[in-house]
């Protein structure tokens, strides 16, 4: 449910901040967006995994997304939101700064990444957005939690 159906005219998207950067993910794949619940540590998880938190007896598990992005660990805050998406039949919580806006753009408004990004770049950004002004990426949410480290969240 990640994926933009390229083949239709026009996708919605959901806009979040992460710092001073802008992102967006299909707004398909977003089951909800909830206010920051402190996290319970999981032992061993990977550096970017801040825990797990209850979602109506459901555990799921807290992506720090700029962590994860290499944009360093975010100060969470009663300002920050978690991002609750489904990624194949999987659950997870990414924590954001804020969220923006409900984007609807053209498909060929999505630009590839260019060569100049870095390997880790393109691994998480499938294309960008120019829009209004403001250059946004575009997550790919199937390389966010790859299986090996969903396993140990």
């Amino acid at each position: 449910m990640s994926e933009i159906a390229f083949g239709s005219d026009k996708s919605e998207l959901i806009s979040f901040r992460i710092g001073e950067q802008e992102f967006c993910v299909d707004i398909m794949a977003v089951r909800e967006i909830r206010g920051w619940t402190p996290a319970t540590p999981v032992p061993h998880s990977p550096t970017y995994v801040r825990g797990v938190i209850n979602l109506r007896g459901a555990v799921l598990p807290v992506i720090d997304l700029a962590a994860r992005l290499g944009l360093g660990v975010a100060e969470a805050t009663a300002r920050h939101v978690i991002i609750v998406v489904q990624i194949g039949r999987r659950q997870m919580g990414l924590l954001v700064d804020a969220v923006c806006d409900i984007l609807s753009t053209a498909d060929h408004a999505v630009q590839k990444t260019p060569d100049v990004a870095s390997d880790s770049t393109t691994q998480f950004v499938r294309g960008l957005i120019a829009m209004e002004g403001r250059m946004i990426s575009l997550i790919d949410l199937a390389c966010v939690l790859d299986e090996r480290e969903a396993e140990a969240a």
